[in-house]
């Protein structure tokens, strides 16, 4: 083979570069790839955690049911003990499992961001109630405002790795609890067409709210038929009982088609059992209890299967959102929901750091890995989360959906085809130039196969220093502002903004 020239070498080098420069538009790390090869648990375990989670709810049962729900399970089989605990014969829960949603579409209000929830895909989202804000000036936490919700909304709906938004913060300078469910709806929905959740603290305060969707959907009664909302309940309270308030939210979330994520979220020493295997005994038995209350009420309604377990550190009793055991804990209870075939809901990277710092880094991607590879459907509380779940970040939203990207590629894994293992280009690599930069192979995997982050820094440390030894956290910090600063975006039309303020009190 003839030695390229000089000249030839660099001008090859320059069409290199060219090409690199140019990007495919593929994403080689999109959300929804498929999990589910970490498996904490062996066959005979989630038999074994089922069978038990079986009996807690024939024997144990539940308590402090309400009247109007007794009265259904009662209807539907469900036993009372005459000691004030209902109890679920094995029969009707095995009953719930079978009739419920096993895959369900949650809407955007832009189709293209609609999301399948079921299977074994996997997606990242928000949730969290943080009442505390590390504000982008100062670095310092204060009370999270309405602001800061409206902010963190347009700041994420630029985020292709935050599949959903829940919101993430509550408005603590909003005491009403209406005008909070009212404002908080209408922040999701003035700043992304991502399917979004929220709370309702009442029950009274879901139809007046649901007008406010009608308006956004065209018309009364239109939200119902494509609902681009889904609320998060906690009917279930460690250890197994029932809520009344949330119970009753069910109820109205049923009678207005709005999908819900039933949450049970025992604590670990607290409110289950410290052992790992009865922590999920105890927390698959209590999200089953929201299961068949939901299928009784109205069977194959769509319900994320929402059972997150939670640690504490035993040696203070505060609640600790890093380390092995919650990582293990929801990827197990991920692996559970799956087995089980029900669309699962997790909750991963709820750093216990308050900084963006090197303990946020090992939190956040030991657990949002665990729980993607689990196959952990939707997961929660993974962008933005700090400070064990009380402060939220607008740094730590840009730097999760790079993390993000870095998990997806783990879990699309390695494409085993005839032209990717590649045999003639590593042939032409040897018997001529002796490498592989510049080739057609190298071409063709460079933006296929390859994800390049934007924030984590790959120079070498002069070319760092050169650039002013910038850390993570200054680098998201400039990216959130530049967010911030520019996207503004509006998706109510004036009109239905204009309609919606005059029904409601909007205070933004």
């Amino acid at each position: 083979m003839t030695e390229p020239s000089p000249g030839t070498r660099r001008s090859g080098r320059k069409d290199r570069i060219s090409r690199r420069a140019a990007k495919t538009g593929a994403n080689p790390a999109a959300p929804g790839q498929h999990g589910g090869s970490y498996k904490p648990l062996s066959e005979r375990d989630l038999v074994a955690i089922f069978e038990t989670a079986l009996r807690l709810l024939a024997e144990l049962g539940l308590g402090e049911v309400p009247d109007r729900l007794s009265r259904d399970l009662k209807a539907a089989g469900a036993l009372d003990n005459g000691a004030g605990r209902l109890l679920f014969p094995p029969e009707l829960t095995r009953a719930a499992i079978k009739s419920a949603a096993k895959t369900f579409v949650l809407h955007g209000r832009d189709d293209d961001r609609s999301i399948e929830v079921g299977g074994d895909r996997v997606y990242f989202g928000t949730g969290g109630a943080a009442v505390q804000t590390l504000d982008l000036d100062t670095g310092q936490y204060r009370p999270s405002t309405l602001q800061d919700l409206h902010d963190f909304t347009r700041l994420q709906d630029t985020l292709t790795n935050v599949s959903w938004f829940t919101r993430c913060c509550i408005a603590t300078d909003v005491p009403d609890n209406f005008d909070l469910d009212v404002n908080t709806s209408y922040a999701l929905l003035q700043h992304t067409t991502k399917p979004v959740a929220t709370a309702f603290t009442l029950a009274e305060h879901v139809a007046p709210i649901v007008k406010m969707y009608d308006i956004v959907a065209g018309g009364p009664g239109k939200f119902a038929e494509k609902p681009f909302v889904k609320a998060h309940i906690s009917p279930v309270i460690s250890p197994m009982r029932f809520g009344e308030d949330a119970v009753d939210v069910v109820y109205e979330c049923i009678a207005h088609n709005i999908p819900m994520s039933c949450i049970t979220a025992a604590q670990s020493g607290a409110t289950a059992p410290a052992t790992l295997a009865g922590f999920l005994a105890q927390s698959l038995a209590e999200t089953l209890a929201s299961l068949v209350m939901v299928n009784v009420i109205s069977p194959g309604f769509p319900m994320v299967f929402s059972n997150w377990p939670l640690v504490i550190d035993l040696r203070t009793g505060a609640f600790t959102g890093g380390g092995g055991e919650i990582a293990v804990l929801n990827a197990a209870s991920a692996q559970l929901s799956n087995w089980l075939g029900l669309p699962s809901g997790v909750a991963a990277s709820m750093t216990d750091a308050k900084a963006i710092d090197a303990q946020y880094g090992v939190e956040k991607g030991l657990t949002s890995m665990a729980a993607a590879l689990a196959g952990g459907n939707l997961i929660y509380e993974s962008s933005g989360m700090t400070a064990s779940l009380l402060g939220a970040s607008f740094e730590a939203f840009v730097l999760d959906d790079e993390m993000h990207s870095a998990t997806y590629r783990a879990l699309r894994g390695i494409e085993v085809t005839e032209e990717n293992l590649g045999f003639d280009a590593i042939c032409e690599a040897v018997l001529g130039d002796g490498h592989f930069l510049g080739g057609q192979h190298t071409f063709a995997a460079m933006e296929r196969d390859y994800f390049y982050p934007v924030l984590a820094d790959r120079d070498q440390p002069i070319t760092w220093s050169e650039n002013g030894a910038q850390d993570a956290w200054s680098r998201a910090r400039t990216k959130a502002r530049k967010i911030l600063a520019h996207h503004h975006p509006a998706y109510l039309t004036p009109e239905q903004d204009a309609e919606i303020r005059a029904q409601f009190r909007i205070l933004l």
